[in-house]
């Protein structure tokens, strides 16, 4: 139940404002629209008072006509405060801060790659400083090679130490600090090399200047007022993050983040930041290939063509087979299932990782128990990590509960009256004092470090503790195996910790493999929805759209190559899949010659696209809307960036020339988005709530669409001059209410609807806050997306006799578990070129003592026995990982399928 807050009032340059308290005043003015120049301050991270721009005059009471200077940033709100911003004094402090820093800054705006969305530039126009009056040599410094994702160009720092605050202190960085003293600060690292935290690529936002720019973008450069952009969400993990898509000239030019106060907030990974170049790549598929011979290859073919091939493949008498992915939006999923029917669309996803989203869809619909969202899981006062590597399977997550452990020391500032936006003090109270998080997996994981307790073991061990744990809650909840002494005294610890917490959260998932692990984490949030504490339980998936496949009546892509043994497929149409991903080799070469026609869409060649007989170009992220569900159920739409060209078409427009065709000469049956979104809220329920909330491609607001671009965008009548002298009509957009060019209306639209920030006066990325409730909060409107899981009203007492029977390991054999890698892992991130330059060789880990007794070396390649397979692969020795246990590489480029975790072997060549 939320508590009213008793609103204070205030006095701002002669007006009276009610704001709330618990606020400094910087913030406060911001979340009333008013400007105060400012460097050091992000709502993030709090403030430090290190630039002194955001100076004001505070007056003692009405009476003090003199008043003095304080640093809005660093001055609370008050009943009676008064200030202002407007007083010559303060104005000219103000500039004066403004021409100190400027005194070293280059002048070298025009070259500059933050140029025309720079802080810096608007922070300078809004003080009113012009001309330079310092004529002497500037103070210069030598940049440093900071990897693929980051450009360094240190002669542009004005020390508001933002970089190092983030990089540090909110994301957990250790190789990049500050140096030097005085008037000679060098922010970098100790020497050049890659910046090694998973959120480097966030310094591009933070950086109020041009020292840390985005490397890839600098590839194909293009001044930001160029760019048209569109509202998305990052497909690289199902944590479902927001970014805004940028284009210009037909290709996509990067990605920034987009604000959602209850997912991302300001931030991405670099994962999401840096492994959009795929919709860029040279491999793309762009146009429709048939093979018309049955040995012979892929021929390149026109729209007749395809007709005339697509009238024999979808003839009434054929056995048509669907088999969708968890990769591709639901809107396409369910164009497939609509044309070949329930009984025949398959998930294209293994039954085991089939049955284990099932069971976490079951678990949160109806066990009582809450799945939060990001902004929900840094308010969490205790934690269990159970089974799964965050930093590499769901980063964000990671990032988040690196902010959950300070909520102890932020409850012990607020007790001590000290305000938790006054950063400094804070952690300094702080030291080593953490909300409790226990992290339970088989490999050590870069969180380790702000974990109360470790627990390094088998799947089955861990899953064992977290029996223990439930047990010791609730009486009820059975135990698989009685756990030894030693986890039992961390089963008492953490149960104890639990017991006491207010939000209790348990993370688990489905990426490890390993069923027992997911269950016993159900099992302890279980147990405590039972004890009336309000738990959350977080599932960690493997992709951007696994949720919202679940949501699909289907079966698994092993009981397609069940029913392909025993029969033959006339038509096998595969959506954006890599089937040689989620089955071995054999099953998937078996399904395929079982197969009599190939259909394949797809954006990417990969070994399935090698194997169609019909290949269609399937459009990205970039170039479609579409609609994902993450990890916590809720439905995200993203909008298209890019015109689609050549014959690359969206995959749900395509299925239904399909249906068109087979249904004879009916026709199609959505010829717009809206189209397919109420056909599937209609016959799928479970997504009603989309149609009830996304706006439609009819809105408007007054009476216009919604530009992708900002006014200031410029070039349009030149851009294709070198083509034609004649300007052609600005693209067209059915599907959605953004336009393609500047036109439109310049108001705030709807949150799902923002392509950009701009706000005159602010022209980068700090705009920002012109589009939120207050810094730091909603989104004016309220956050993108409707949540689609809400947890039942009781919780379920059959959860806890939930267990399952774990494998058996031989002697001789070692348990394989699967080491995923943010760089890597990643199907399309991988073929981004800016990630591939940080992607590793596939390696397995093993321990120290079992490559002695083996007489194996460190880097040496050896053979490793899995499931059937023979792998050669690099060994990697690694000292905290447990005898008995090898870690292998998941989805590294080049690795063949293997279902992890399993028994092995491995040996010398």
């Amino acid at each position: 139940m939320s508590l009213e807050v008793t609103m204070i009032k205030i006095r701002i340059d002669g007006k009276y404002y009610e704001v709330k308290p618990k606020k400094n005043l910087l913030e406060t003015c911001l979340s009333l629209g008013l400007d105060i120049p400012h460097f050091c301050f992000h709502p993030a991270m709090g403030s430090v008072g290190a630039c002194r721009l955001c100076a004001v005059k505070k007056f003692k009471d009405q009476d003090d006509n003199k008043g003095r200077m304080v640093m809005s940033c660093m001055e609370p709100v008050t009943e009676g405060l008064i200030v202002s911003i407007e007083d010559p004094e303060a104005k000219a402090f103000r500039a004066a801060i403004i021409e100190s820093l400027m005194t070293n800054h280059p002048h070298d705006c025009p070259v500059c790659d933050e140029g025309g969305e720079c802080h810096l530039q608007d922070m300078t126009v809004m003080t009113g400083h012009n001309y330079r009056r310092f004529d002497f040599r500037k103070r210069t410094y030598k940049n440093q090679d900071l990897g693929p994702f980051i450009r360094h160009e240190m002669n542009r720092c004005i020390q508001c130490y933002r970089c190092i605050r983030f990089y540090r202190d909110y994301a957990g960085g250790k190789d990049l600090n500050v140096f030097g003293s005085h008037n000679h600060v060098y922010f970098g690292r100790h020497e050049d090399g890659t910046l090694e935290n998973e959120f480097s690529g966030n310094l591009v936002e933070v950086c109020p200047t041009g020292v840390f720019t985005d490397k890839s973008l600098s590839k194909h450069f293009t001044r930001k007022w160029d760019l048209s952009n569109a509202p998305s969400v990052c497909v690289h993990c199902s944590v479902g993050c927001n970014t805004i898509a940028c284009e210009r000239y037909g290709s996509l030019r990067r990605i920034m983040s987009r604000y959602n106060g209850s997912v991302n907030g300001y931030f991405i990974c670099d994962r999401g930041r840096f492994g959009y170049e795929f919709v860029n790549d040279e491999k793309r598929i762009r146009n429709i290939k048939i093979r018309f011979k049955k040995d012979g290859d892929l021929e390149e073919a026109d729209n007749k063509k395809l007709l005339s091939v697509l009238e024999t493949a979808f003839s009434k008498n054929k056995k048509i087979i669907g088999i969708g992915s968890p990769r591709a939006s639901i809107e396409s999923n369910y164009a497939l299932l609509n044309l070949v029917g329930e009984e025949k669309f398959y998930h294209g996803i293994s039954k085991k990782e089939q049955h284990l989203t099932k069971t976490v869809l079951n678990f949160l619909q109806n066990s009582g128990v809450q799945t939060p969202s990001l902004r929900q899981i840094e308010k969490a006062d205790a934690v269990i990590v159970l089974g799964e590597d965050l930093t590499n399977t769901a980063p964000m997550i990671a990032l988040a509960l690196r902010q959950a452990v300070r909520n102890k020391s932020n409850e012990e500032a607020e007790v001590k009256g000290i305000q938790l936006w006054n950063d400094a003090p804070v952690r300094e109270l702080a030291q080593n004092s953490k909300s409790p998080v226990y992290i339970a997996t088989p490999l050590k994981d870069s969180l380790d470090e702000i974990a109360e307790e470790t627990f390094r073991a088998s799947f089955s061990d861990i899953s064992n503790l977290g029996y223990a744990v439930a047990s010791l809650l609730n009486d009820a909840a059975t135990v698989s195996q009685k756990p030894d002494i030693d986890q039992r005294k961390l089963a008492e610890k953490i149960a104890d910790t639990l017991k006491k917490a207010e939000t209790p959260l348990i993370i688990s998932g489905i990426t490890n493999g390993d069923e027992e692990t997911l269950l016993s984490g159900m099992k302890i949030a279980a147990a405590l929805a039972s004890l009336d504490i309000k738990v959350m339980f977080c599932a960690v998936l493997p992709e951007c759209n696994s949720m919202g496949l679940a949501f699909i009546p289907g079966k698994s892509l092993d009981d397609a190559v069940s029913m392909a043994a025993d029969e033959a497929i006339d038509t096998l149409i595969i959506l954006e899949n890599d089937l040689y991903r989620r089955a071995t080799k054999e099953s998937v070469d078996q399904l395929f010659g079982k197969s009599r026609q190939i259909i394949v869409l797809d954006h990417l060649v990969n070994q399935t696209t090698l194997n169609a007989d019909i290949l269609l170009p399937a459009a990205t992220f970039a170039e479609s809307e579409g609609t994902l569900l993450n990890n916590e159920g809720r439905a995200q739409r993203y909008y298209k960036a890019l015109i689609n060209n050549d014959q690359v078409m969206e995959s749900w427009r395509r299925i239904g020339e399909f249906i068109k065709i087979r249904n004879g000469d009916q026709s199609i049956p959505w010829n717009r988005f809206d189209d397919i979104i109420s056909s599937l809220a209609d016959e799928l329920t479970a997504f009603a709530k989309i149609k009830e909330y996304m706006p439609d491609a009819d809105f408007r607001m007054l009476n216009t669409k919604l530009p992708r671009q900002t006014m200031r965008y410029s070039g349009r009548t030149a851009m294709y001059a070198h083509m034609s002298v004649s300007e052609s009509r600005v693209s067209q957009d059915p599907d959605s209410p953004l336009a393609f060019s500047m036109e439109g209306c310049q108001e705030i639209p709807p949150s799902a609807l923002v392509p950009f920030y701009w706000s005159p006066g602010w022209n980068s990325v700090q705009a920002m806050f012109r589009y939120l409730d207050e810094p730091n909060g909603s989104m004016k409107g309220g956050d993108p997306g409707i949540r689609l899981i809400e947890p039942g009203k009781k919780h379920d007492d059959s959860y806890f006799h939930i267990n399952h029977e774990p494998f058996k390991i031989k002697k001789g054999e070692c348990l394989i578990v699967p080491v995923y890698q943010i760089y890597g892992s990643g199907e399309m991130s991988s073929a981004s070129f800016t990630i591939s330059q940080r992607i590793k060789e596939p390696f397995l880990y093993i321990n120290q003592t079992d490559a002695d007794v083996l007489n194996i070396y460190d880097g040496e390649e050896i053979l490793l026995e899995a499931r059937g397979n023979t792998l050669r692969i690099k060994a990697k020795i690694e000292m905290t990982i447990m005898q008995g246990i090898a870690g292998l590489s998941v989805n590294l480029p080049g690795m063949q399928y293997v279902d992890l975790p399993c028994p092995g072997k491995y040996k010398k060549q």
